[in-house]
C-alpha cells in the first residue's frame, strides 16, 4: 500500500532500490539475546547492520544513488561531506562502479573511518570540524570536479537505500510490533517508516537520539524543523539535523523520539558487546538505550520490538570505558 502523502520516498522506490542493491549489498542477519530480552521485558530482534559491508547500513543508501547515476553523471565522479560511515559507504559504492570519489571529512573524523574511506581509493578533502565548513567545502570540490552530490541522508535515493534494511527485516520477521531506529539526520529512521507503513501499518516506529543531539525530539515536540547547534554526544554518527526530506517523515509517522543520556549509550554499547556479543558503534548502541528507558519499558502492546543496529565501526584506540 502506498502513502497517499507526498514524501522523498515511496514504498516501490524502497524496494526497487532492493532489486538494484542485491548484487552489492549484504542481506544482513537478525540476532537476539535472552538477556536483553529480560531486562527490556519484552522479545527484541536486533538487524545487524554492523555486518553490512563498510559496517554500516549507511552502504545501502549510497549504494543506490550511486547505481542510479547515469552513465555520463557517474563519469563525472561524485562527491559528499561526512565524518564516517557515508563516506566508506559512498568510497566502496564509487569503487564498484568504477568512478571517482571525493570526500569531504571534519579534521576530527575518527581515524578508523578515515583510514577505511582512504582504503577504498576516494580522495579525502579536509575541513574544519562545522556543518558550515563541511557544506562549503563540498560545493567548492563539486565546482572543481563537475562530481555529482551524493549527501548523507537528505535525498529521495539516499533514504529509498536506507529503507532496505526494514525492507528485510520485516520479510525476516513479519510479526513485529515496533521498530526502533537511531536518529541524527533521519535517513534510516524515515526509510524505515516509510517501508513500515507501506508493508505493515501497525508496525510502530520510534528514533532514539542522544540527549546531547536532540533536535529529532525537540522539532516532534514543537511541531516544526529545529536545527541542530552545538551537538555534544559520544555518538557520533548522530550529530547532525533532520532535513527537508526527512523531518516531514519523522514528522508524520515516526510516533515518538526517545532520548537517552551518555552513560546509557555506553552501558547499552558495554552490554551489546558482553551479553549478547554484538559489536556495535556508539550510534546502534542509542537504539538499543532507547528500548531499555523507563520511558520505553512503560508502552503497552509491544511484545516483540525490532532495533536496527546502525554499525560497528569502533575506534578500538578510543573505546568509551
Amino acid at each position: 500500500m502506498e502513502s497517499k502523502t507526498e514524501y522523498a520516498a515511496t514504498l516501490t522506490d524502497i524496494r526497487e532500490a532492493a532489486e538494484r542493491i542485491a548484487p552489492y549489498a549484504h542481506r544482513t542477519p537478525i540476532a537476539t539475546c535472552a538477556a536483553i530480552d529480560r531486562r527490556a521485558g519484552r522479545e527484541v530482534v536486533f538487524k545487524c547492520e554492523q555486518y553490512q559491508k563498510v559496517g554500516a547500513f549507511k552502504f545501502r543508501g549510497a549504494c543506490n544513488a550511486v547505481m542510479r547515476l547515469s552513465d555520463e553523471a557517474a563519469a563525472r565522479g561524485v562527491a559528499t561531506h561526512s565524518s564516517g560511515n557515508h563516506a566508506q559507504a559512498l568510497a566502496l559504492a564509487a569503487k564498484l562502479r568504477g568512478v571517482d570519489a571525493h570526500v569531504v571529512m571534519p579534521s576530527n573524523a575518527k581515524s578508523v573511518k578515515r583510514r577505511a574511506v582512504e582504503g577504498y581509493g576516494a580522495r579525502i578533502i579536509e575541513c574544519e570540524p562545522t556543518l558550515a565548513a563541511r557544506e562549503s567545502t563540498v560545493l567548492e570540490v563539486l565546482a572543481d570536479t563537475g562530481a555529482t552530490l551524493v549527501p548523507p541522508y537528505d535525498h529521495p535515493d539516499i533514504i529509498a537505500g536506507q529503507g532496505t534494511a526494514a525492507l528485510e527485516l520485516l520479510e525476516q520477521v513479519p510479526d513485529l510490533d515496533a521498530i526502533v531506529a537511531p536518529v541524527g539526520g533521519g535517513g534510516l529512521v524515515s526509510g524505515t517508516a516509510l517501508t513500515a507503513h507501506g508493508v505493515r501499518p501497525s508496525v510502530r516506529i520510534f528514533a532514539a537520539e542522544p540527549k546531547g543531539a536532540d533536535d529529532a525530539a525537540r522539532s516532534k515536540t514543537a511541531g516544526e524543523l529545529i536545527l541542530q547547534t552545538g551537538p555534544r554526544t559520544i555518538a557520533d554518527g548522530l550529530l547532525t539535523s533532520l532535513g527537508e526530506f526527512t523531518w516531514p517523515v519523522v514528522r508524520d509517522l515516526v510516533e515518538r523520539v526517545v532520548t537517552v543520556e551518555e552513560e546509557e549509550i555506553v552501558a547499552a554499547m558495554r552490554l551489546a558487546w558482553e551479553r549478547a556479543k554484538l559489536l556495535i558503534e556508539p550510534s546502534s548502541a542509542t537504539a538499543l538505550a532507547a528500548v531499555l528507558t523507563e520511558e520505553f519499558l512503560g508502552l503497552d502492546e509491544m511484545s516483540r520490538v525490532g532495533v536496527i543496529l546502525s554499525g560497528g565501526n569502533v575506534d578500538l584506540e578510543d573505546l568509551p570505558w
